[in-house]
């Protein structure tokens, strides 16, 4: 029986061409794999993996085979690709001088780091906290809505994902990741995500105030509603809410003391061609969350930033991680930013959208099987139809096309079961980034000549 909740997050690794897979791979890598199995615990998402890497430097991966593929997949931390000379040098002096500090002292390069977000944030998004994951930013996010409203509910959307510890899982609506847990945080209010391609209700497609009216009803009649939580642009399937439905909901959390917290974890920094892709509506959200490229795709590190009128719970404890400031994560963090300012990467990350999005709907009119293309940035999502009139997904279609793809030497993630998503560093170059599609046009071509056999 098909389990579509098991496709929302990623792809399938349990599929006939993931064991072929296996099957092809040299006998070292399939040792490996075996042993990888036998240690750590069997999940969905992840287990079995895929290859074993050897190496990862600027856009690519290479397999401890020698294979090497381009990763346009990343799991979002790889803005300034992989293995940053300057960061890697900055992260080695500083492990030379303080590798840790003791969670009673402060250090430079966590006060430097927050000054710095303080600075690029609009508004007044001026105070910080530090976590070692963004999940436990979101939590600290929710902590905080809960002191500074005095209210517990909060509204988020199905289909998002904010996190797996279950305070990030309640307010996360990815179907897969809440099933057979039991009771969540009360509270957790759920409503329809934004759907453009695939619309809920009729009329959808062409105005989401629709939705955002929903809200405010929802809102006015609860009345203990303390939170609003949602990605500005979600990251799986990338969809994008309109600037009027920002604009809105801005109003209805601001007329009813709601706070407005935008996870950008997978999407910050850059990877929309904004520093932070709320930018994209002109409005400003009264926390943000930060995470997995901020670390510079060497040290895991997470940051809450939140308008300076909410520091107002000192005498509780919102984080308090025993990592929380860490000089060596704060150091590859600054670093990251100073490579994304000094090297230009937003601009190029506007200028190279326009040529991935050119080449991209030249595919669509060549290829049947894609319904959809859509993104901003360099984050792009393209989703496959057996039929596009009735936009049936084809799901055997996308993972015949990722497997022919990795084969070749391009990696990417695979959401909701059809949908392709691109996520190159911003460090790419136009000769890489043609490749790349280059490797996607021809498993395009070989699935059309396929289905056409």
């Amino acid at each position: 029986m098909f389990k579509s909740y098991l496709y929302g997050e990623g792809d399938s690794n349990h599929s006939p061409l993931r064991r072929k897979h296996f099957e092809n791979q040299s006998r070292e890598t399939q040792e490996w794999l075996i042993d990888d199995q036998e240690n750590f615990f069997q999940q969905s998402l992840s287990t079995p993996c895929l290859d074993v890497v050897e190496e990862a430097k600027g856009p690519f991966l290479t397999m401890i085979d020698g294979k090497v593929v381009y990763d346009f997949h990343g799991n979002a931390v790889h803005q300034v690709g992989f293995g940053h000379p300057r960061i890697i040098e900055a992260m080695k002096e500083q492990l030379d001088t303080l590798s840790f500090s003791t969670r009673r002292y402060t250090n430079k390069p966590a006060i430097r780091l927050g000054k710095k977000l303080a600075e690029l944030a609009p508004g007044s998004l001026s105070k910080c906290l530090f976590a070692p994951g963004a999940t436990s930013a979101i939590g600290m996010a929710l902590k905080l809505a809960r002191f500074t409203t005095g209210k517990y509910k909060t509204i988020s959307m199905w289909e998002s994902f904010h996190g797996a510890s279950m305070d990030a899982l309640s307010v996360g609506g990815e179907a897969h990741f809440r099933r057979q847990i039991g009771p969540l945080l009360p509270g957790a209010i759920h409503v329809p995500p934004i759907q453009t391609y695939r619309p809920l209700w009729e009329g959808a497609s062409l105005d989401d105030r629709q939705l955002a009216n929903y809200i405010e009803y929802i809102v006015k009649q609860d009345g203990e509603v303390g939170a609003f939580v949602m990605e500005p642009i979600r990251n799986t399937d990338v969809q994008m809410p309109s600037k009027a439905f920002m604009k809105q909901l801005r109003a209805i959390c601001t007329e009813h003391n709601i706070k407005l917290i935008f996870d950008e974890t997978a999407i910050g920094l850059g990877r929309t061609g904004q520093m932070f892709a709320f930018e994209h509506y002109g409005i400003e959200p009264d926390m943000v969350v930060l995470g997995k490229g901020l670390g510079g795709g060497a040290f895991p590190m997470a940051a809450l930033l939140a308008d300076q009128a909410l520091d107002q719970v000192e005498e509780t404890s919102l984080g308090h991680y025993t990592h929380e400031k860490s000089p060596v994560g704060a150091t590859a963090a600054l670093t990251t930013i100073e490579v994304i300012e000094e090297e230009g990467l937003l601009e190029r990350s506007r200028q190279l959208e326009c040529m991935v999005r050119d080449r991209l709907e030249t595919m669509k009119e060549s290829y049947s099987v894609i319904g959809d293309v859509r993104g901003v940035g360099l984050l792009f999502g393209i989703e496959l139809v057996k039929d596009r009139d009735t936009k049936e997904k084809a799901r055997e279609e996308a993972d015949r096309i990722m497997h022919t793809c990795l084969q070749n030497g391009l990696s990417f993630k695979v959401s909701k079961g059809n949908v392709l998503q691109l996520c190159p560093p911003l460090t790419i170059t136009e000769d890489q980034l043609t490749e790349a599609l280059d490797i996607l046009e021809q498993a395009l071509l070989e699935s059309e000549n396929g289905k056409e056999s």
